[in-house]
């Protein structure tokens, strides 16, 4: 078999990966590893991870500083502030979070919509407190699957400002790996402990249509996010902090997460700005690699099995990353993580990504793998799901297409001699067909529902958005394509936001590839 490419039954064999980016342990010392990753130590002893031109890492040292100032908030954005406290052996989180909300929906309210997704787990969330800045708990509340109505003391004024306080614990799940089920990212395996959506968020509020709250589906995505600030501290029981120069040796025990850590006391402290959550991972198992593409660190997070492909997926991520940031605008963030998952997906959230083990087993040290493909992929979701919102349960076609073609600009400007490959197996294989613009809860009717989902809202999607280019032309499109990223920085697009800024960058007639690939093709021809 020729290594260069990959055969069609592989490619099936991979089908069951390819879900929407959408499913006792020792008691370990802590240690911190600046600006990140947060790194933890204990025996035994494992090689010093190497970065990806084979040069030792140098010893991580710790960031010792007093408590940061939190950065300026915009008038307006979210703060969440979270102290979190983790029990990883007993696999237990207790959480105390203080939420400050500004009303920037146009309209007074008199209540929210606050999101908690470990709700959906039977057993896992346990509310012991709601309440208001001011002390007086709040009560009134309903809680039903993944969404708690909170009726607000008094009405809410446009540009008020309120917070809410809430105590909970996770006592989180173990999910086991299906290929034909929705992939939980969610809670801990033998090897790591995922903490993904794990707090109360405030659903995203639309003028004239409401909150922004779905319900889970069979597969792809289901939440929207607002665009907020966190301010997250972390513990790790019974692990005492100890010097990282004296431990470089041994095995690590080590938090991944969203943005960089600086130790806090005998905690860890992180702060990310203008970003759509927070998320991290845990591990004892993790070797850890790096590297800088302009102002942004990248770390790499793969088991001790998989250094080389690790080290694959750290390059995949730095050449992707400085690839986007000239196609699309630059990443705001100074870091991105990858961590390779004990679960069958690759999951984008904001300033870190998974990447399931599967691909990991399966690289065999060329271009031409879908290690590499999904790698390019997750990363453009920092643009296309971090940078630009959308709702992904009602148009995952905003995101998860753009990225998919953004796979094929990354073969295009880096392994041209692989684009044929992608092509063929990444999408003509399947023969692709569907309107792309459907919802997750749209394709369900057929057969094989997963399939249809993905054929047309990733494949079929990405070849939308070839006839797009060939149509309008590479100026006008990648000039609007750092349009679009730059107008709805921090903010959510709609079908309808991406063909009027689409419109003022050529004025040839869509109308065609309207009908051919879209159900809402009135609704989204603005160029009459």
């Amino acid at each position: 078999m020729n290594q260069r490419y990959f055969t069609p039954l592989i490619c099936l064999l991979l089908t069951a990966y390819l879900a929407a980016c959408t499913y006792r342990m020792e008691t370990l010392p802590v240690q911190v590893s600046p600006p990140a990753p947060t790194i933890l130590t204990s025996p035994p002893s494992t090689p010093t991870a190497n970065n990806p031109s084979n040069a030792t890492l140098p010893p991580p040292q710790v960031q010792a500083a007093p408590s940061p100032t939190p950065e300026d908030t915009p008038v307006g954005r979210t703060r969440y502030t979270l102290q979190a406290v983790l029990d990883y052996d007993q696999h237990h989180l207790a959480v105390t979070e203080i939420i400050s909300y500004t009303n920037r929906t146009g309209t007074a309210l008199d209540d929210l919509v606050i999101l908690i997704e470990p709700n959906r787990y039977t057993g896992v969330f346990k509310l012991n407190q709601v309440g208001w800045g001011n002390g007086q708990t709040a009560s009134a509340y309903t809680l039903d699957g993944n969404q708690m109505s909170l009726p607000l003391p008094e009405e809410l004024e446009r540009e008020g400002t309120i917070t809410i306080s809430l105590e909970y614990e996770l006592f989180l799940p173990s999910p086991t790996p299906n290929p034909f089920t929705r992939p939980v990212p969610f809670g801990y395996t033998t090897r790591q402990t995922n903490l993904v959506d794990w707090y109360p968020f405030i659903a995203p509020y639309v003028p004239g249509k409401g909150w922004l709250a779905h319900q889970a589906g069979y597969f792809g995505e289901h939440l929207a996010y607002e665009s907020s600030d966190f301010d997250v501290q972390i513990q790790v029981k019974d692990k005492a902090m100890v010097n990282p120069l004296e431990t470089t040796n041994q095995p690590v025990f080590t938090i991944a997460a969203s943005s960089p850590a600086i130790q806090d006391g005998d905690g860890l402290r992180y702060q990310f700005s203008n970003a759509r959550n927070f998320v991290w991972s845990a591990s004892h198992a993790y070797v850890v690699t790096s590297q800088k593409v302009g102002d942004t660190t990248i770390y790499g997070y793969a088991f001790p099995a998989h250094r080389a492909a690790g080290e694959a997926v750290l390059d995949t991520t730095a050449s992707s990353l400085a690839l986007y940031n000239d196609l699309f605008g630059i990443y705001p963030h100074s870091s991105l993580s990858v961590v390779e998952a004990d679960f069958l997906d690759g999951m984008e959230y904001d300033g870190l990504y998974f990447l399931s083990h599967g691909f990991y087993n399966l690289y065999g040290g060329t271009p031409a793998e879908y290690l590499i493909v999904i790698a390019a992929h997750e990363t453009a979701h920092q643009w296309w799901y971090g940078m630009v919102g959308n709702d992904q349960a009602m148009e995952p076609w905003l995101d998860e297409a753009l990225c998919t073609y953004s796979e094929r600009l990354f073969y295009e400007n880096l392994y041209p001699e692989a684009l044929d490959w992608w092509w063929t197996y990444r999408i003509h294989y399947y023969q692709p067909q569907g309107k792309i613009d459907g919802s997750i809860y749209s394709y369900t009717t057929t057969a094989d529902a997963y399939r249809s989902y993905r054929d047309a809202v990733y494949l079929n999607g990405a070849l939308f958005f070839e006839d797009l280019r060939q149509l309008v032309g590479d100026q006008a499109f990648f000039n609007f394509l750092k349009d679009y990223s730059n107008q709805h920085y921090g903010k959510i697009a709609t079908g309808e936001s991406f063909f009027r800024i689409l419109s003022t960058h050529t004025d040839k007639n869509i109308e065609p590839l309207l009908e051919k690939f879209f159900l809402l093709s009135e609704l989204y021809n603005t160029f009459n």
